[in-house]
Formats: C-alpha cells, structure tokens, sequence
C-alpha cells in the first residue's frame, strides 16, 4: 500500500508535497456490514499508507459519526490491526448521518493541532446526510481553510442516486458558494475492497493538485 501510494503521489505531481490525513467514517447503520467484514478497516489501512508518505508523524486522526460524533481516535503505524473494528465495538448504537458535525470535529481537531502543513480528508459514506443544508454550509464555511475533503461513497451501482447530494457538493459554484473548489467525490462501489490500492490512490488523488493551486492563489494556503 504505501509503495502504490507514493507511485500515485509522484504520477499526480505531488512527491514531496505535505500533508496530514485524516479519516472520517460512517457509522450510520447501513454501515453495519462494512464494518464486519472488513472493509472500513481495509480503507483505515489504506489511509495509514497515504499518511505515511505525506506525513511525517505516523498517525491518522479518525473521526467517527452517525447522528452525532460517536468518536474521535487515531490509527498508527504501530496500532493499527484490528483498530477501527475495536473502536466501532466500543461506541455501541449505529445512529442516522450527520455530515456537518463530523466536518466540524475534524476543522476544531486541524485548527488545535497548530499544523501548517495543508490537510487531506478522506471521508467516507453510503448516502446523503440527514441535514443537507447543515452538510453543504460546513463545506463552504471550511473552504477558507486549507482543508481538502475527498468523500468516498460506499454502496449501491455507479449509476444510481444514492450520491447525488455528494455529487451536487463537488461542483458547488465558485466563488459564489465557497472560496475554491475544496472537495472531490468517487464512488468505490458496492465491494470497496475489490478495488485495487493503485486505483483507490489514483481516485484519492485526482482532485488534490488542482485545489492545492487554487488555495494557494486564493491565499487559502500560505
């Protein structure tokens, strides 16, 4: 995983870019068999391997959430087998989808941290949020920090409309509705894991340098 995402980074023009990864994970209860079967672990792996070489400490911070934030954690180079199904166990109900607190935690986690290196979130979910209004608000209040939200879509055929909220997110107007064009969407389909690494990082990848240039032109980053 990590040699098949530095590949990624070096084709996407980002070798030696920095970055902090964070992963956002869907705990709504259509979830349910993701997690026991291994996938949202496989893609917290995945993850991992990204942050490795964007990098330097080793961590992904990780929040998961339903209704509400049920938990913010962190996976490690050195603790992470089994990590994110021992975390899921122990937050107990599988609630609804709320998109905008989970958006929130990650911005209150990124601005205590004192980082001053860009962050790349991937956030992963089956379907649209509960509060749509709250969901694409959070997304241009964040698009003035140097924050780039990848969402993942986990479920149903390419086709459908399961994710047409999240597509309607990635080609929110600018300037209009948000400074830059901060995030990107790809649907992993209805079996996650049978996608390849190289093509999962090529997917994460895709719109990352564009938003990179944009925020710095914009002043966004500094």
């Amino acid at each position: 995983m990590y040699k098949s995402a530095g590949v990624s980074l070096e084709k996407a023009g980002l070798a030696g870019q920095r970055a902090a990864v964070y992963l956002v994970l869907d705990r709504s209860g259509s979830m349910r068999q993701y997690y026991k079967d291994g996938t949202v672990q496989h893609l917290a792996e995945q993850a991992l391997a990204l942050s490795a070489n964007l990098d330097d400490d080793g961590v992904v911070p990780v929040v998961f959430f339903s209704t509400d934030v049920d938990g913010v954690a962190e996976i490690s180079l050195d603790n992470h087998k089994g990590r994110v199904q021992e975390l899921h166990d122990s937050y107990g109900h599988m609630g609804r989808t709320n998109y905008h607190l989970a958006m929130q935690a990650v911005v209150d986690h990124y601005t205590e941290s004192g980082a001053t290196d860009p962050a790349f979130v991937i956030f992963q979910t089956d379907g649209a949020p509960t509060s749509r209004t709250a969901a694409k608000q959070a997304l241009c209040r964040a698009a003035k920090l140097p924050l780039f939200w990848q969402f993942v879509g986990f479920g149903g055929s390419a086709d459908s409309n399961q994710f047409d909220f999240l597509r309607k997110l990635d080609t929110l107007a600018v300037p209009k509705a948000r400074v830059v064009d901060n995030a990107g969407f790809f649907h992993a389909g209805d079996d996650p894991m049978a996608m390849t690494d190289n093509r999962l990082y090529k997917q994460l990848t895709a719109e990352f340098p564009q938003w990179l240039t944009a925020a710095r032109e914009a002043g966004v980053i500094r």
